[in-house]
């Protein structure tokens, strides 16, 4: 009987507290750090790497809130179900932080340092290869072109000996008009290969010397 008991028995003191918390906060440093040194999108947030290490010392006090308590367990969930999360996460990585960083102050909210703390430089150093080593790029990069055309007066494919010399492929994706029927602008996207990524600005050169044609942008991507 006593046994069973201890089961639904949870103390935890102050130092376990500060401790769980320190261990949390500790990681959750390391983890901001990774996810600042690593981002190379165009919508880095301070705030989100802020956010990181609040997530994991909050995780942590979570979990010693509920122990092994079922009735606190079903009282959080309840309570955290009134939160909406308004803000969209756009990049994919940002998903895996997140959960990173709960995992993470799961294992110190349990006094598991010792999963807290390799956990959080195993994942880190294997992100970390995966990133310089650009294991996920693929070898085939595309990049999107906008040409601006007179409405008329243009051949059929203007662009097609241009794209032949500097590009292994391209791609016509959209085709927009501008204007009245009087001043009519005509706008390409494309998709193109490059042949070789440093001659982008020649291609875009050679491109505007066509008659007919107003603006030519090269969007690259990000590596």
């Amino acid at each position: 009987m006593e046994d069973i008991q201890s089961i639904f028995t949870f103390s935890i003191t102050a130092r376990d507290v500060f401790a769980n918390v320190l261990v949390a906060m500790t990681c959750g440093f390391i983890i901001a750090l990774l996810y600042k040194h690593t981002y190379k999108g165009l919508n880095y947030s301070s705030a989100f790497t802020i956010s990181i290490i609040m997530l994991t010392m909050i995780t942590a006090i979570v979990i010693m809130v509920i122990g092994n308590n079922l009735a606190r367990a079903f009282g959080m969930v309840g309570a955290m179900s009134i939160i909406r999360f308004r803000t969209a996460v756009k990049d994919a990585s940002d998903i895996m932080f997140i959960f990173f960083a709960l995992a993470i102050g799961l294992a110190a909210g349990v006094k598991l340092y010792a999963i807290a703390f390799l956990g959080t430089f195993m994942v880190g150093a294997a992100y970390l290869l995966v990133t310089q080593f650009s294991f996920s790029l693929s070898g085939k990069r595309e990049f999107l072109m906008h040409i601006t055309t007179e409405g008329d007066g243009l051949p059929e494919n203007p662009f097609g000996d241009s794209f032949k010399q500097y590009c292994k492929t391209h791609k016509l994706v959209n085709v927009k008009t501008i204007g009245d029927d009087y001043d009519q602008i005509m706008e390409y996207s494309y998709y193109v290969n490059l042949k070789d990524q440093q001659k982008g600005s020649e291609l875009v050169s050679k491109l505007r010397k066509i008659e007919g044609v107003h603006q030519v942008n090269l969007f690259f991507d990000e590596d």
